[in-house]
Protein backbone atom coordinates (compact mmCIF):
# COMPACT_ATOMS: atom_id res chain seq x y z
CA UNK A 1 0.00 0.00 0.00
CA UNK A 2 1.16 3.55 -0.72
CA UNK A 3 0.93 5.83 2.31
CA UNK A 4 0.55 9.60 2.53
CA UNK A 5 1.98 11.63 5.40
CA UNK A 6 -0.09 14.40 6.98
CA UNK A 7 1.69 16.97 9.16
CA UNK A 8 0.54 20.04 11.07
CA UNK A 9 2.81 22.11 13.28
CA UNK A 10 2.19 24.01 16.50
CA UNK A 11 5.07 26.39 17.04
CA UNK A 12 5.67 28.25 20.29
CA UNK A 13 7.26 31.63 19.58
CA UNK A 14 8.69 33.26 22.69
CA UNK A 15 8.23 37.02 22.38
CA UNK A 16 11.27 39.14 23.17
CA UNK A 17 9.66 41.45 25.71
CA UNK A 18 11.63 42.64 28.73
CA UNK A 19 8.92 41.55 31.16
CA UNK A 20 6.45 38.68 31.38
CA UNK A 21 2.97 38.59 29.92
CA UNK A 22 1.06 39.13 33.18
CA UNK A 23 3.69 40.56 35.56
CA UNK A 24 6.67 42.88 35.64
CA UNK A 25 9.14 40.03 36.27
CA UNK A 26 12.14 39.80 33.94
CA UNK A 27 12.24 37.39 31.00
CA UNK A 28 16.07 37.33 30.85
CA UNK A 29 17.49 33.87 30.19
CA UNK A 30 20.10 32.15 32.34
CA UNK A 31 19.41 33.54 35.82
CA UNK A 32 19.62 31.45 38.99
CA UNK A 33 16.53 29.25 39.48
CA UNK A 34 13.45 31.24 40.55
CA UNK A 35 15.32 34.56 40.49
CA UNK A 36 12.68 35.88 38.08
CA UNK A 37 9.61 34.30 39.69
CA UNK A 38 7.24 36.98 40.99
CA UNK A 39 4.19 36.46 43.21
CA UNK A 40 2.10 36.15 39.99
CA UNK A 41 4.10 33.20 38.66
CA UNK A 42 4.15 31.61 42.12
CA UNK A 43 0.33 31.94 42.24
CA UNK A 44 0.21 33.39 45.73
CA UNK A 45 -3.34 33.97 47.03
CA UNK A 46 -4.94 37.24 45.98
CA UNK A 47 -2.56 38.16 43.13
CA UNK A 48 -4.02 39.18 39.77
CA UNK A 49 -2.57 39.16 36.25
CA UNK A 50 -1.97 42.47 34.45
CA UNK A 51 -1.68 42.33 30.65
CA UNK A 52 1.60 43.36 28.99
CA UNK A 53 0.64 45.75 26.16
CA UNK A 54 3.80 44.96 24.14
CA UNK A 55 2.71 41.33 23.76
CA UNK A 56 -0.41 42.47 21.91
CA UNK A 57 1.62 44.81 19.68
CA UNK A 58 3.99 42.02 18.65
CA UNK A 59 1.09 39.63 18.00
CA UNK A 60 -0.52 42.20 15.70
CA UNK A 61 2.71 42.49 13.68
CA UNK A 62 2.84 38.75 13.13
CA UNK A 63 -0.79 38.79 12.04
CA UNK A 64 -0.07 41.53 9.51
CA UNK A 65 2.97 39.66 8.18
CA UNK A 66 0.88 36.48 7.74
CA UNK A 67 -1.82 38.45 5.90
CA UNK A 68 -4.19 37.16 8.55
CA UNK A 69 -7.40 38.27 10.22
CA UNK A 70 -6.63 40.18 13.40
CA UNK A 71 -9.53 39.90 15.82
CA UNK A 72 -10.07 43.38 17.18
CA UNK A 73 -11.75 41.75 20.19
CA UNK A 74 -10.02 38.71 21.64
CA UNK A 75 -10.10 37.10 25.04
CA UNK A 76 -8.22 34.81 27.44
CA UNK A 77 -9.25 31.40 28.75
CA UNK A 78 -8.00 29.08 31.45
CA UNK A 79 -6.56 25.77 30.29
CA UNK A 80 -6.62 23.46 33.29
CA UNK A 81 -3.98 20.83 33.90
CA UNK A 82 -1.79 19.83 36.81
CA UNK A 83 1.99 19.83 36.61
CA UNK A 84 4.45 20.79 39.35
CA UNK A 85 5.81 23.63 37.21
CA UNK A 86 2.35 25.24 36.84
CA UNK A 87 1.53 26.51 40.36
CA UNK A 88 -1.90 27.93 39.48
CA UNK A 89 -3.10 24.57 38.15
CA UNK A 90 -4.05 26.25 34.88
CA UNK A 91 -2.41 28.09 32.00
CA UNK A 92 -3.79 31.38 30.71
CA UNK A 93 -4.26 30.96 26.96
CA UNK A 94 -6.78 31.77 24.19
CA UNK A 95 -9.26 29.26 22.83
CA UNK A 96 -12.43 30.70 21.27
CA UNK A 97 -11.22 34.23 20.54
CA UNK A 98 -7.53 34.20 19.55
CA UNK A 99 -5.85 37.40 18.41
CA UNK A 100 -4.85 36.07 14.95
CA UNK A 101 -6.71 33.72 12.58
CA UNK A 102 -6.67 32.62 8.92
CA UNK A 103 -3.16 33.54 7.83
CA UNK A 104 -0.83 32.03 5.26
CA UNK A 105 2.87 31.44 4.82
CA UNK A 106 4.77 30.58 1.64
CA UNK A 107 7.45 27.90 1.76
CA UNK A 108 10.00 26.73 -0.79
CA UNK A 109 10.87 23.03 -1.06
CA UNK A 110 13.34 22.40 -3.86
CA UNK A 111 11.96 24.32 -6.82
CA UNK A 112 8.36 24.19 -5.59
CA UNK A 113 6.62 27.10 -3.88
CA UNK A 114 3.72 26.09 -1.64
CA UNK A 115 1.36 28.08 0.56
CA UNK A 116 0.59 26.68 4.01
CA UNK A 117 -2.50 28.07 5.74
CA UNK A 118 -2.09 29.22 9.34
CA UNK A 119 -5.16 28.39 11.40
CA UNK A 120 -4.47 30.74 14.29
CA UNK A 121 -1.89 32.39 16.50
CA UNK A 122 -2.86 32.92 20.11
CA UNK A 123 -1.22 34.57 23.10
CA UNK A 124 -0.45 32.53 26.19
CA UNK A 125 1.93 32.22 29.11
CA UNK A 126 4.72 29.67 29.29
CA UNK A 127 5.00 27.16 32.13
CA UNK A 128 7.97 26.69 34.44
CA UNK A 129 10.53 23.93 34.21
CA UNK A 130 11.13 20.74 36.19
CA UNK A 131 14.83 20.23 36.96
CA UNK A 132 16.32 16.80 37.69
CA UNK A 133 20.08 17.16 37.17
CA UNK A 134 22.30 17.30 40.25
CA UNK A 135 19.48 16.91 42.78
CA UNK A 136 20.20 13.36 43.97
CA UNK A 137 16.96 11.84 42.72
CA UNK A 138 14.77 14.79 43.67
CA UNK A 139 12.97 17.16 41.29
CA UNK A 140 13.41 20.92 41.50
CA UNK A 141 11.02 23.54 40.12
CA UNK A 142 12.38 26.61 38.31
CA UNK A 143 9.71 29.23 37.63
CA UNK A 144 11.94 31.69 35.78
CA UNK A 145 10.32 30.72 32.46
CA UNK A 146 6.78 30.69 33.90
CA UNK A 147 4.77 33.62 32.55
CA UNK A 148 7.10 34.26 29.61
CA UNK A 149 4.89 35.50 26.74
CA UNK A 150 4.29 33.08 23.87
CA UNK A 151 2.52 33.15 20.57
CA UNK A 152 1.41 29.65 19.65
CA UNK A 153 1.19 29.50 15.85
CA UNK A 154 -0.95 26.62 14.60
CA UNK A 155 -0.83 25.49 10.97
CA UNK A 156 -3.37 23.55 8.96
CA UNK A 157 -2.35 19.88 8.43
CA UNK A 158 -1.17 20.65 4.88
CA UNK A 159 2.44 19.46 4.93
CA UNK A 160 3.11 16.12 3.28
CA UNK A 161 6.75 15.42 4.17
CA UNK A 162 9.36 16.16 6.81
CA UNK A 163 11.08 18.41 4.26
CA UNK A 164 7.94 20.54 3.93
CA UNK A 165 7.59 20.73 7.72
CA UNK A 166 11.18 21.89 8.10
CA UNK A 167 10.71 24.45 5.31
CA UNK A 168 7.61 25.82 7.08
CA UNK A 169 9.34 25.97 10.47
CA UNK A 170 12.35 27.74 8.93
CA UNK A 171 10.09 30.20 7.11
CA UNK A 172 8.23 31.09 10.32
CA UNK A 173 11.51 31.29 12.25
CA UNK A 174 12.88 33.66 9.61
CA UNK A 175 9.72 35.77 9.74
CA UNK A 176 9.51 36.23 13.54
CA UNK A 177 13.19 37.15 13.75
CA UNK A 178 12.78 39.45 10.73
CA UNK A 179 9.95 41.24 12.56
CA UNK A 180 12.13 41.38 15.70
CA UNK A 181 9.39 39.90 17.87
CA UNK A 182 11.47 36.82 18.83
CA UNK A 183 15.21 36.22 19.11
CA UNK A 184 14.77 32.77 17.54
CA UNK A 185 17.27 31.09 19.87
CA UNK A 186 16.17 27.46 19.67
CA UNK A 187 18.81 26.23 22.13
CA UNK A 188 17.30 28.51 24.80
CA UNK A 189 13.73 27.48 23.95
CA UNK A 190 12.70 30.71 22.23
CA UNK A 191 11.30 28.77 19.26
CA UNK A 192 9.90 25.30 19.95
CA UNK A 193 8.01 23.02 17.59
CA UNK A 194 5.30 20.43 18.27
CA UNK A 195 4.65 18.21 15.24
CA UNK A 196 1.30 16.47 14.72
CA UNK A 197 1.95 13.49 12.47
CA UNK A 198 -0.36 10.90 10.93
CA UNK A 199 -0.44 8.65 7.88
CA UNK A 200 -3.27 7.50 5.63
CA UNK A 201 -3.61 5.41 2.49
CA UNK A 202 -2.85 7.48 -0.60
CA UNK A 203 -6.10 8.94 -1.94
CA UNK A 204 -8.06 8.59 1.32
CA UNK A 205 -9.77 11.83 2.41
CA UNK A 206 -10.10 10.94 6.10
CA UNK A 207 -7.12 11.69 8.31
CA UNK A 208 -5.35 8.93 10.22
CA UNK A 209 -4.85 8.96 14.00
CA UNK A 210 -2.28 11.61 14.83
CA UNK A 211 0.51 11.62 17.31
CA UNK A 212 2.03 14.84 18.65
CA UNK A 213 5.81 15.02 19.03
CA UNK A 214 6.55 17.67 21.66
CA UNK A 215 9.26 20.28 22.16
CA UNK A 216 11.53 19.86 19.15
CA UNK A 217 14.20 22.54 19.44
CA UNK A 218 16.16 22.11 16.22
CA UNK A 219 15.26 21.75 12.56
CA UNK A 220 17.43 18.63 12.35
CA UNK A 221 15.53 16.99 15.23
CA UNK A 222 12.21 18.01 13.66
CA UNK A 223 13.08 16.25 10.40
CA UNK A 224 14.46 13.15 12.11
CA UNK A 225 11.51 12.85 14.52
CA UNK A 226 8.90 13.09 11.76
CA UNK A 227 10.67 10.58 9.54
CA UNK A 228 10.96 8.09 12.40
CA UNK A 229 7.35 8.56 13.49
CA UNK A 230 6.03 8.12 9.95
CA UNK A 231 7.88 4.82 9.54
CA UNK A 232 6.72 3.65 12.98
CA UNK A 233 3.05 4.38 12.21
CA UNK A 234 3.23 2.69 8.82
CA UNK A 235 4.77 -0.40 10.44
CA UNK A 236 1.97 -0.54 13.04
CA UNK A 237 -0.73 -0.28 10.38
CA UNK A 238 0.85 -2.77 7.99
CA UNK A 239 1.14 -5.26 10.86
CA UNK A 240 -2.61 -4.98 11.36
CA UNK A 241 -2.50 -2.76 14.43
CA UNK A 242 -4.01 0.65 15.23
CA UNK A 243 -2.13 3.86 15.93
CA UNK A 244 -3.08 5.17 19.35
CA UNK A 245 -3.40 8.93 19.79
CA UNK A 246 -0.58 9.98 22.08
CA UNK A 247 1.91 12.66 22.98
CA UNK A 248 5.42 11.62 22.01
CA UNK A 249 8.94 12.66 22.94
CA UNK A 250 11.90 12.46 20.57
CA UNK A 251 15.17 10.98 21.84
CA UNK A 252 17.90 12.58 19.70
CA UNK A 253 20.55 10.15 20.97
CA UNK A 254 18.59 7.11 19.80
CA UNK A 255 16.90 8.91 16.92
CA UNK A 256 13.46 7.61 17.89
CA UNK A 257 10.15 8.74 19.35
CA UNK A 258 8.52 7.26 22.46
CA UNK A 259 5.17 7.68 24.19
CA UNK A 260 5.11 10.29 26.94
CA UNK A 261 1.37 10.15 27.72
CA UNK A 262 -1.94 9.35 26.10
CA UNK A 263 -3.09 12.48 24.33
CA UNK A 264 -5.77 14.67 25.88
CA UNK A 265 -8.41 16.38 23.74
CA UNK A 266 -9.54 19.99 24.24
CA UNK A 267 -12.42 18.98 26.54
CA UNK A 268 -9.95 17.33 28.92
CA UNK A 269 -8.49 20.76 29.70
CA UNK A 270 -11.88 22.13 30.87
CA UNK A 271 -11.37 25.50 29.17
CA UNK A 272 -13.42 28.43 30.45
CA UNK A 273 -13.07 32.23 30.12
CA UNK A 274 -10.55 33.72 32.53
CA UNK A 275 -12.53 35.89 34.98
CA UNK A 276 -9.48 37.95 35.98
CA UNK A 277 -8.74 39.37 32.53
CA UNK A 278 -10.95 41.63 30.46
CA UNK A 279 -11.18 41.03 26.69
CA UNK A 280 -8.48 42.75 24.62
CA UNK A 281 -9.94 45.50 22.42
CA UNK A 282 -7.53 46.62 19.69
CA UNK A 283 -8.11 50.24 18.70
CA UNK A 284 -7.72 51.82 15.27
CA UNK A 285 -4.71 53.69 16.65
CA UNK A 286 -2.99 50.49 17.74
CA UNK A 287 -3.57 48.90 14.35
CA UNK A 288 -2.19 51.92 12.52
CA UNK A 289 0.85 52.12 14.79
CA UNK A 290 1.63 48.44 14.12
CA UNK A 291 1.33 49.02 10.36
CA UNK A 292 3.58 52.08 10.54
CA UNK A 293 6.25 50.12 12.44
CA UNK A 294 6.25 47.13 10.07
CA UNK A 295 9.55 46.60 8.25
CA UNK A 296 9.77 45.72 4.57
CA UNK A 297 8.70 42.06 4.52
CA UNK A 298 10.78 39.27 2.94
CA UNK A 299 8.44 38.83 -0.04
CA UNK A 300 8.50 42.56 -0.78
CA UNK A 301 12.28 42.73 -0.44
CA UNK A 302 12.73 39.67 -2.68
CA UNK A 303 10.72 41.39 -5.42
CA UNK A 304 12.87 44.50 -5.04
CA UNK A 305 16.08 42.45 -5.29
CA UNK A 306 14.85 40.95 -8.57
CA UNK A 307 14.10 44.42 -9.96
CA UNK A 308 17.09 46.35 -8.62
CA UNK A 309 19.87 43.75 -8.71
CA UNK A 310 18.82 41.41 -11.50
CA UNK A 311 18.84 38.25 -9.38
CA UNK A 312 16.47 35.34 -10.09
CA UNK A 313 13.28 34.75 -8.11
CA UNK A 314 14.86 31.63 -6.62
CA UNK A 315 18.01 33.49 -5.50
CA UNK A 316 15.92 36.34 -4.12
CA UNK A 317 13.98 33.91 -1.92
CA UNK A 318 17.20 32.43 -0.56
CA UNK A 319 18.67 35.89 0.06
CA UNK A 320 15.62 36.98 2.06
CA UNK A 321 15.42 33.81 4.18
CA UNK A 322 16.61 35.93 7.10
CA UNK A 323 17.10 39.62 7.79
CA UNK A 324 20.84 39.05 8.36
CA UNK A 325 21.16 37.38 4.96
CA UNK A 326 19.21 40.14 3.20
CA UNK A 327 21.22 42.92 4.84
CA UNK A 328 24.49 41.18 3.96
CA UNK A 329 23.46 40.89 0.30
CA UNK A 330 22.24 44.47 0.05
CA UNK A 331 25.49 45.78 1.56
CA UNK A 332 27.66 43.64 -0.72
CA UNK A 333 25.69 44.48 -3.86
CA UNK A 334 25.33 48.20 -3.15
CA UNK A 335 28.81 49.06 -4.51
CA UNK A 336 27.72 48.11 -8.04
CA UNK A 337 24.16 46.90 -8.68
CA UNK A 338 25.29 45.14 -11.86
CA UNK A 339 27.24 42.75 -9.62
CA UNK A 340 24.06 41.55 -7.86
CA UNK A 341 23.91 38.19 -9.61
CA UNK A 342 27.60 37.50 -8.87
CA UNK A 343 27.13 38.43 -5.21
CA UNK A 344 24.09 36.14 -4.99
CA UNK A 345 26.01 33.26 -6.59
CA UNK A 346 28.87 33.59 -4.10
CA UNK A 347 26.57 33.98 -1.10
CA UNK A 348 24.37 31.02 -2.00
CA UNK A 349 27.34 28.95 -3.17
CA UNK A 350 30.85 29.22 -1.77
CA UNK A 351 29.99 31.33 1.30
CA UNK A 352 26.99 29.21 2.35
CA UNK A 353 28.95 25.98 1.87
CA UNK A 354 31.91 27.22 3.92
CA UNK A 355 29.71 28.52 6.74
CA UNK A 356 27.92 25.18 6.85
CA UNK A 357 31.21 23.27 6.88
CA UNK A 358 32.59 25.41 9.71
CA UNK A 359 29.31 25.40 11.66
CA UNK A 360 29.12 29.21 11.69
CA UNK A 361 26.34 31.76 11.33
CA UNK A 362 26.58 34.48 8.69
CA UNK A 363 27.33 37.09 11.37
CA UNK A 364 30.44 35.09 12.31
CA UNK A 365 31.85 34.99 8.78
CA UNK A 366 35.39 36.40 8.48
CA UNK A 367 34.40 37.49 4.98
CA UNK A 368 32.16 40.47 5.64
CA UNK A 369 29.79 41.96 3.08
CA UNK A 370 32.26 44.72 2.04
CA UNK A 371 35.03 42.12 1.60
CA UNK A 372 32.80 39.93 -0.58
CA UNK A 373 31.98 43.03 -2.64
CA UNK A 374 35.74 43.55 -3.18
CA UNK A 375 36.17 39.94 -4.32
CA UNK A 376 33.23 40.14 -6.71
CA UNK A 377 34.55 43.42 -8.09
CA UNK A 378 37.86 41.76 -8.99
CA UNK A 379 36.00 38.94 -10.74
CA UNK A 380 33.86 41.41 -12.68
CA UNK A 381 36.81 43.49 -13.90
CA UNK A 382 38.75 40.42 -15.03
CA UNK A 383 41.45 40.56 -12.35
CA UNK A 384 40.39 37.13 -11.06
CA UNK A 385 39.10 34.12 -12.95
CA UNK A 386 36.51 31.93 -11.24
CA UNK A 387 39.21 29.42 -10.33
CA UNK A 388 41.55 32.07 -8.92
CA UNK A 389 38.62 33.68 -7.12
CA UNK A 390 38.04 30.46 -5.16
CA UNK A 391 41.67 30.51 -4.08
CA UNK A 392 41.30 34.17 -3.13
CA UNK A 393 38.13 33.37 -1.14
CA UNK A 394 39.95 30.68 0.83
CA UNK A 395 42.84 33.06 1.57
CA UNK A 396 40.41 35.82 2.62
CA UNK A 397 38.69 33.38 4.98
CA UNK A 398 41.98 32.55 6.69
CA UNK A 399 43.37 36.11 6.60
CA UNK A 400 40.48 38.30 7.76
CA UNK A 401 42.58 41.46 8.11
CA UNK A 402 44.00 41.39 4.56
CA UNK A 403 42.46 43.37 1.70
CA UNK A 404 41.70 41.70 -1.61
CA UNK A 405 44.63 43.57 -3.18
CA UNK A 406 47.00 42.22 -0.54
CA UNK A 407 45.61 38.70 -1.00
CA UNK A 408 46.10 38.79 -4.79
CA UNK A 409 49.64 40.11 -4.49
CA UNK A 410 50.71 37.82 -1.66
CA UNK A 411 49.38 34.63 -3.29
CA UNK A 412 50.16 35.55 -6.90
CA UNK A 413 46.55 35.34 -8.02
CA UNK A 414 46.57 38.05 -10.70
CA UNK A 415 44.86 36.77 -13.83
CA UNK A 416 46.95 36.90 -17.01
CA UNK A 417 45.14 39.00 -19.62
CA UNK A 418 48.11 40.05 -21.75
CA UNK A 419 47.35 38.79 -25.28
CA UNK A 420 50.99 38.30 -26.18
CA UNK A 421 51.70 36.21 -23.09
CA UNK A 422 48.64 34.03 -23.68
CA UNK A 423 49.51 33.55 -27.37
CA UNK A 424 53.01 32.43 -26.42
CA UNK A 425 51.55 29.72 -24.19
CA UNK A 426 49.11 28.65 -26.89
CA UNK A 427 51.98 28.36 -29.40
CA UNK A 428 53.77 26.01 -26.98
CA UNK A 429 50.70 23.84 -26.43
CA UNK A 430 49.31 23.46 -29.96
CA UNK A 431 52.16 21.33 -31.45
CA UNK A 432 51.63 18.79 -28.66
CA UNK A 433 47.91 18.33 -29.37
CA UNK A 434 47.55 17.38 -33.07
CA UNK A 435 44.71 14.90 -32.43
CA UNK A 436 42.58 17.46 -30.54
CA UNK A 437 43.24 20.03 -33.28
CA UNK A 438 42.14 17.59 -35.95
CA UNK A 439 38.97 16.71 -34.03
CA UNK A 440 38.11 20.39 -33.51
CA UNK A 441 38.60 21.18 -37.20
CA UNK A 442 36.32 18.23 -37.99
CA UNK A 443 33.51 19.90 -36.04
CA UNK A 444 34.01 18.45 -32.55
CA UNK A 445 33.64 21.56 -30.35
CA UNK A 446 34.41 19.57 -27.18
CA UNK A 447 37.95 18.93 -28.45
CA UNK A 448 38.61 22.65 -27.92
CA UNK A 449 38.17 22.17 -24.16
CA UNK A 450 41.14 19.80 -24.05
CA UNK A 451 43.39 22.40 -25.66
CA UNK A 452 42.08 25.17 -23.41
CA UNK A 453 42.77 22.94 -20.41
CA UNK A 454 46.39 22.44 -21.50
CA UNK A 455 46.91 26.20 -21.84
CA UNK A 456 45.29 26.84 -18.43
CA UNK A 457 47.59 24.23 -16.93
CA UNK A 458 50.61 25.90 -18.51
CA UNK A 459 49.52 29.23 -17.02
CA UNK A 460 48.92 27.62 -13.59
CA UNK A 461 45.29 28.62 -13.87
CA UNK A 462 46.04 32.32 -14.24
CA UNK A 463 45.21 32.89 -17.93
CA UNK A 464 41.83 34.40 -18.74
CA UNK A 465 39.93 31.33 -20.01
CA UNK A 466 37.68 33.33 -22.34
CA UNK A 467 40.69 34.96 -23.97
CA UNK A 468 42.41 31.57 -24.25
CA UNK A 469 39.42 30.06 -26.02
CA UNK A 470 38.99 33.01 -28.40
CA UNK A 471 42.71 33.08 -29.33
CA UNK A 472 42.84 29.33 -29.95
CA UNK A 473 39.79 29.54 -32.21
CA UNK A 474 41.43 32.39 -34.15
CA UNK A 475 44.65 30.43 -34.62
CA UNK A 476 42.84 27.30 -35.79
CA UNK A 477 40.40 29.08 -38.10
Amino acid sequence: MTWETVIGLEIHVQLNTQSKIFSGASTAFGAEPNAHASVVECALPGVLPVMNREVVEKAIKLGLALDATINRKNAFDRKNYFYPDLPKGYQISQLDLPIVEHGKLEIVVGDEVKTINVTRAHMEEDAGKSVHEGLNGATGIDLNRAGTPLLEVVSEPEMRSAAEAVAYAKALHGLVTWLDICDGNMAEGSFRVDANVSVRPKGQAEFGTRREIKNLNSFRFLEAAINYEVEAQIEILEDGGKVQQATMLFDPDKGETRVMRLKEDAHDYRYFPDPDLLPIIISDGQMQQAKDEMPELPKEMAARFVTNFGVSDYDARLLTASRAQAEYFETAAAADKTHGKLVANWMNGELAATLNKEGLELAQSPITAPRLAELVGKIADGTLSSKLAKKAFEAMWNEPQASIGQIIEKHGLQQITDTGAIEAMIDEVLPNNPKAIEQFKSGNEKALNAIVGQVMKASKGKANPTQVQDLIKAKLA
